[in-house]
């Protein structure tokens, strides 16, 4: 990739905040960056929120055509990137070691950090580690295990090499979970350290629940409503909720099931169940509404590293059904929580829905502990954490050192 053609960085920095001299100087690389609307962009919104607060942030991912950096108080520098193939509505940045390495040489970052592993990613790892500079590495996204989903299954294998080596090039590697530190480490990738993500609680919260929005549904005050918000594409498993969903209306003909998001399976969708509510791609206070608008959140993903969607859900007081996988793995415990599915085992995360349709009083209490639970999932603590790992400083985060004992742990939960 060093040999690639290298394109110009647009430097022009959106600067509004005056930083003091002593804070640290943090690099956040990453090929997805809001006002795109995915885990990681959200991610990484929460973290330079908290991380600005302390620090000096600079954060460099692809320009999106037609649009402007939010004004978010970070430095932005903006590089030519093209669509992600299967996923147009995201870009992966081009190769520009050269220019990162300049960049850096005038304004040296305490650390960096890489959120991603395209082109972007791997010229901002070898800029870095050019310049010795601390380079760490997040695993926010399955993408090897993607590639099946969209006919490309033979590239599954050569992606996962291409991660390890990838990873084995910075000093960490993020991880939001045991599990996915145990995965990991069955693909040879040895330097893991877990960091978890957060919940805005101000903006995701039941009292956000609307009589109207439920209105507007078709919903009353007894009509269970399912919600699943995230991408409307084969890898999320999105079909199983709405067979979750059916299943449940032929016991309640009154259920009713929302989708909030977009992506290549929604005129499909529309197309094969015109009684489902297409709410399309919702932000902000508008997503907040619709998840507490709700009763049931279904999760059916197989393939995330976390889903910060469980994190809202719980927040905003629903009733979640998953299987035993990712953040509902770390965060929530069956009939206590949520209800929870062994991985894989789709009819029973079927007769999960159906069981928390029929039973309120079973609703109730899973959606009471799961919002409780959520209260102290806060970013601040989190983002000291991050900014304490990339610095090398004293951390309480969960090193990756005890492979054997973490993958042992994964296996008895």
């Amino acid at each position: 990739m060093d040999n690639a053609p290298e394109k110009s960085v647009d430097t022009a920095a959106i600067q509004l905040n005056t930083r003091p001299s002593s804070c640290s100087r943090l690099a956040i690389v990453s090929e997805t960056f809001p006002p795109e609307v995915n885990g990681v962009a959200n991610t990484l919104f929460q973290l330079t929120k908290e991380l600005r607060k302390k620090h000096s942030i600079q954060v460099i991912h692809p320009k999106q055509s037609g649009v402007s950096p939010i004004q978010d108080g970070l430095e932005h520098i903006l590089v030519p990137g093209c669509p992600i193939p299967g996923y147009s509505e995201l870009r992966f940045g081009f190769p520009c070691q050269k220019r990162l390495q300049a960049l850096w040489q005038e304004n040296r970052p305490d650390a960096v950090y890489v959120a991603t592993q395209g082109p972007l990613g791997w010229s901002a790892v070898s800029a870095a580690r050019k310049l010795d500079i601390p380079v760490s590495s997040g695993f926010h996204t399955n993408f090897h295990q993607y590639s099946r989903h969209y006919r490309m299954g033979w590239l599954s294998r050569l992606i996962g090499r291409y991660f390890t080596y990838f990873h084995q090039l910075t000093r960490h590697t993020l991880v939001p979970t045991r599990q996915t530190a145990s995965a990991l480490d069955s693909m040879g990738i040895k330097n893991t350290c877990i960091w978890s993500r957060g919940v805005d609680s101000n903006l995701f919260n039941p009292e956000r629940r609307s009589e109207a929005r439920r209105r507007q549904w078709g919903a009353d005050a007894t009509t269970p409503v399912f919600i699943y918000v995230g991408r409307l594409a084969n890898e999320k498993n999105v079909y199983l909720a709405l067979s979750a969903f059916e299943r449940a209306q032929q016991q309640a003909s009154h259920t009713k099931m929302v989708l909030v998001g977009g992506g290549p399976l929604q005129e499909k969708i529309a197309r094969q169940y015109p009684n489902v509510i297409l709410a399309g791609v919702k932000k902000g206070e508008s997503l907040a509404e619709h998840y507490a608008s709700a009763d049931i959140f279904l999760f059916p993903s197989l393939t995330d590293t976390f889903g910060n969607v469980i994190l809202e859900a719980m927040a905003s007081g629903l009733g979640i059904v998953s299987f035993n996988e990712a953040a509902a793995r770390e965060l929530l415990h069956h009939d206590e929580s949520a209800l929870l599915a062994p991985s894989g085992n789709s009819d029973l995360f079927c007769q999960h829905a159906l069981s928390i349709a029929m039973r309120p009083s079973l609703l109730t209490r899973l959606r009471q502990n799961a919002h409780q639970q959520s209260i102290a999932m806060d970013w601040q603590p989190l983002a000291q954490q991050f900014a304490h790992l990339l610095l090398n400083q004293e951390y309480q985060g969960v090193s990756h050192e005890n492979a054997k004992r973490l993958r042992a742990v994964s296996s008895s939960r």
